[in-house]
């Protein structure tokens, strides 16, 4: 039986893992072996942020949401519980988005939420 050399492949794969970590420094984009580990934290990384990110988005739209109602006179919470209590269910990244770009109609929901809270209390 003949035997059969595995360098083609292996070169194959190391030039796959050198093509991943091309932006990585040092040792972690020279060596292979420091490449591979490194590559393999990353992804674990990625996967784990690309989750994360959802979360800081709603953040930041909870924020922008709470400056916009407080500059009209009432708290975030006082806002999202009077929205629901009136009946209009509108998603946090809709409510930032309408803070920003049409104040008129964020004027409007502020004051349906407003006599809703009071009405409720």
């Amino acid at each position: 039986m003949t035997k059969i050399k595995s360098s083609v492949t292996r070169n194959k794969q190391h030039k796959k893992i050198k093509a991943a970590v091309k932006g990585f420094s040092a040792a972690n984009r020279s060596s292979y072996r420091r490449a591979k580990e490194a590559l393999s934290h990353a992804m674990r990384h990625s996967f784990r942020h690309r989750r994360q990110r959802k979360g800081d988005f709603r953040k930041l739209w909870i924020l922008r949401i709470n400056a916009a109602t407080r500059v009209r006179g009432i708290p975030y919470n006082k806002f999202i519980s009077g929205l629901k209590a009136s009946g209009i269910e509108l998603n946090r990244k809709t409510l930032a988005q309408l803070s920003i770009n049409d104040s008129k109609a964020f004027d409007e929901l502020t004051l349906i939420a407003k006599e809703a809270a009071t009405t409720e209390n």
